[in-house]
């Protein structure tokens, strides 16, 4: 099932990369194994996925002990408490969803304990919407230049989560003002920032997400199948 799909999801993502006239190596495939078991994982890896979304930092430690790091690149892609820093920072190769200084302070102390420079995103609540985190896109500039001063934090870029749609253009107006965004901040020329990242895009969406610019999208159901919700959310 795992590898059959997997075939699929990168077939649409090399017709979205034609469509939009890039490069299939400008977009990074994240597997969203949030819930899923270790063996899940060690099967996509045989497919050759090698980065893999986790979105609780206890899965991440799980799954790490089981199956290491080396041929595993895990990404935090879920909230992320201050308490749970240490361990996001010692195992995660990028950090998805910082939403504000306070976190980022903090994810700097605990990389300089390692000396690394860890990588992030800003998350950005792009649709304002009141059940998600995430920073509002007006407050990303103000703060890329606090975390700009950071010396063991490097910010990569931008992450959102977009609305739940069953039509994934009515998403396009917000992967197209995350693009705007990242633009803009570059163009600002702000010492020790250059962003190239745009994670944005889930298995519903992800094909319009690449045409208006994503460079990460985060990908679960598609590969490894529908999981079990409380309530309707959005399905990576």
């Amino acid at each position: 099932m795992i590898r059959n799909n997997l075939e699929q999801v990168r077939a649409q993502l090399r017709l979205a990369c034609r469509r939009a006239g890039r490069d299939e190596d400008s977009v990074t495939l994240l597997a969203v194994s949030k819930t899923k078991p270790a063996e899940m994982l060690m099967e996509a890896r045989k497919c050759g996925a090698t980065e893999f979304g986790e979105n609780k930092v206890q899965e991440i430690v799980e799954k790490a002990e089981r199956l290491g790091t080396e041929d595993y690149h895990f990404h935090m892609i879920g909230h992320l408490q201050k308490n749970k820093v240490k361990k996001a920072v010692q195992l995660s190769v990028m950090i998805h969803s910082v939403d504000s200084l306070e976190l980022a302070q903090c994810i700097d102390r605990e990389a300089e304990k390692l000396s690394k420079r860890q990588d992030v995103l800003l998350e950005v609540n792009v649709a304002a919407e009141d059940s998600k985190f995430g920073i509002r896109p007006e407050e990303a500039e103000p703060l890329a230049r606090e975390i700009a001063r950071l010396p063991h934090v490097r910010l990569r870029g931008l992450m959102t989560v977009a609305p739940y749609t069953d039509d994934p253009e009515n998403n396009r107006k917000y992967f197209k003002q995350m693009h705007d965004l990242l633009v803009d901040i570059n163009g600002k020329c702000i010492d020790n920032i250059r962003m190239d990242v745009l994670s944005m895009g889930m298995s519903g969406d992800y094909a319009v997400a690449i045409e208006e610019g994503a460079t990460h999208v985060r990908v679960g159901t598609a590969i490894f199948g529908e999981r079990n919700y409380r309530t309707k959310e959005p399905k990576e």
